[in-house]
């Protein structure tokens, strides 16, 4: 398939990321369809899309007419066999648990057209594995996409080894067509994003167990130190701690259990539901939106 035979997008999952990518291909030209197993959940999706194109527009990064014509191409689908009945890209976007994913895989296998490509956006789960629950491993790949999804430009392309080069072609046409940058990873754990963010994140983690500093200290010395535009424990406040802590452990079992094993407060934090910015509470808290450290309270 190549990129100008691709014009039919179904997402499935229509969490924080599911949504953010429905929303991305919508404003990018694509018919787009937004799926999840709970429909209040699509339509909440569909109503935070909405949202965040009205901020759009208010900002001035976002025309009226461009705001109306994405939502024109989006619709909501409770029926998975509805959703992907055209799809010419079927994008699986639901929670981090390869038991969960394999079984959407197979699923999408035998609903969606043999012609299309059908990605995950996990963050670090083997997409090899999930290829194998299908009949069609040379249209397989990764798709990962980063939070907020409307403002942040990388995604990365993961391709197994069965992975049809054409299939990465379009898929890398189809990603700079949204106004994003593509990079191409091999399928490894952690594949690159995750493996770097993680090894960041955990050891500051550990900075703050040892007393070494405040979180807002660690996090201002890398964004004012190394120019990162967001500290590594304010970014796992958003990415979430208990996905942190998901990833952590994968990467721990595949890779290097001393390199990445998760730090016991990490544990803890998860373990008494502080989360992050969706719970409210993390490394900072979190007032309407908002991260607040908490020597400043």
């Amino acid at each position: 398939m190549s990129i100008e035979e691709l014009n039919v997008v179904a997402v499935v999952g229509a969490g924080t990321m599911g949504r953010g990518i429905a929303q991305a291909f919508a404003q990018g030209g694509y018919a787009t369809t937004l799926y999840d197993v709970d429909p209040d959940a699509a339509h909440r999706g569909l109503e935070a899309i909405e949202e965040t194109l009205e901020k759009g527009v208010a900002r001035g990064k976002v025309s009226a007419e461009a705001r109306d014509a994405t939502l024109e191409r989006l619709r909501v689908e409770s029926d998975l066999g509805e959703a992907v009945i055209d799809a010419d890209l079927a994008i699986e976007a639901i929670p981090e648990v390869l038991d969960a994913k394999r079984e959407m895989f197979a699923e999408l296998d035998s609903r969606c057209p043999e012609r299309a490509i059908l990605v995950s956006n996990t963050s670090s789960l083997p997409i090899a594995t999930l290829a194998a629950e299908t009949a069609r491993p040379a249209r397989v790949a990764g798709l990962h996409f980063f939070n907020p999804v409307h403002a942040m430009k990388l995604v990365e392309i993961v391709a197994p080894e069965a992975t049809g080069h054409d299939v990465v072609d379009t898929l890398r046409a189809a990603v700079e067509s949204l106004g994003k940058r593509p990079i191409v990873v091999r399928d490894v754990p952690g594949f690159a994003t995750s493996r770097l963010g993680v090894s960041l994140g955990l050891e500051a983690i550990r900075m703050v167990e040892e007393e070494v500093a405040s979180p807002a200290d660690i996090d201002t010395a890398m964004e004012l130190g190394y120019n990162h535009p967001m500290g590594p424990l304010k970014l796992t406040d958003l990415v979430g701690l208990d996905v942190r802590l998901s990833i952590a452990e994968h990467l721990a079992r595949e890779l290097d259990e001393r390199r990445f094993a998760p730090p016991a407060l990490l544990r803890e934090m998860v373990a008494a539901g502080k989360l992050g910015r969706k719970t409210g509470e993390g490394f900072y808290l979190w007032r309407d939106g908002k991260p607040v450290p908490r020597e400043a309270t």
